[in-house]
């Protein structure tokens, strides 16, 4: 029941829906001070949602920052890799798509390749609300492991988690069905979304050391694109943002993390 409220309401404080609702109040309302109340909020709002500056400052502040690979001053046990980056709407028989979170894998890929780590985990089934026939994105990620090189002696899938709280679970569970040392471990996922999964994990009894990937934020600029003017750029972020926020919030409020 989680899953599919949390696949729904969020939808409900998304800027574009706030900002959809003011202005169909303001089209639809007759008395003239609610109409102005609407425009009013509706304009304060639009600009707000559509700042650059105000959007990036968010999510520089909200981001794990990156941690330099010189600093991984040991090989780990296993980098575990969070899914939600395959494009599962678009199905092609001879090559996985992939959404802008790919450097959760290609990373990763890295990280193998200069020994920094013996192994990786993936984790992640299906994130749809409907559960169809098709291969899980911990399937998918892993056919982008082999192509890169990755042995498939060192990959571990773990493909029936749905959401963060059961990639810890089921992630905790696995490392232990295979004696795997869980105090040398790397957890790779995007930068906007570690807070919530080191806690996820923590709450499972884990605790991996952060690798952020696939960064949301951009080096603070004073330019007056980076400052005044709107941007479609920035409403997405804050997008990004509420829908974070709110998995933040109903993850405590479950005791999830």
């Amino acid at each position: 029941m989680f899953f599919i409220l949390s696949k729904t309401l969020t939808y409900l404080i998304m800027p574009v829906f706030m900002l959809a609702l003011l202005l169909l109040s303001f089209l639809l309302l007759r008395n003239r001070r609610a109409k102005q109340v609407s425009l009013t909020l509706f304009t304060l709002l639009f600009f707000l949602f559509t700042n650059p500056f105000i959007s990036n400052e968010l999510m520089l502040w909200w981001e794990v920052p990156p941690v330099p690979v010189d600093n991984l001053d040991q090989q780990y046990e296993a980098a575990i890799i969070l899914s939600g980056v395959t494009a599962t709407d678009k199905q092609t028989s001879d090559r996985v798509n992939l959404h802008k979170g790919a450097d959760r894998i290609m990373h990763t890929v890295q990280l193998y390749k200069l020994g920094k780590v013996k192994r990786i985990i993936v984790s992640g089934g299906s994130g749809k609300l409907l559960t169809e026939d098709e291969p899980t994105e911990a399937e998918q990620i892993k056919k982008i492991l082999l192509i890169s090189g990755v042995s498939e002696n060192d990959i571990i899938t773990e493909d029936q988690s749905r959401n963060t709280h059961e990639n810890a679970l089921f992630t905790a569970k696995l490392l232990k069905d295979n004696n795997i040392n869980d105090e040398q471990l790397l957890l790779v996922t995007s930068a906007f979304h570690m807070r919530r999964a080191l806690a996820c994990f923590s709450k499972a009894g884990l605790a991996p050391q952060a690798y952020s990937t696939d960064f949301y934020s951009s080096d603070r600029s004073y330019t007056p694109d980076a400052t005044i003017i709107p941007s479609d750029k920035a409403l997405s972020t804050w997008t990004t943002l509420t829908k974070e926020w709110t998995g933040y919030f109903m993850y405590k409020v479950l005791g999830y993390i």
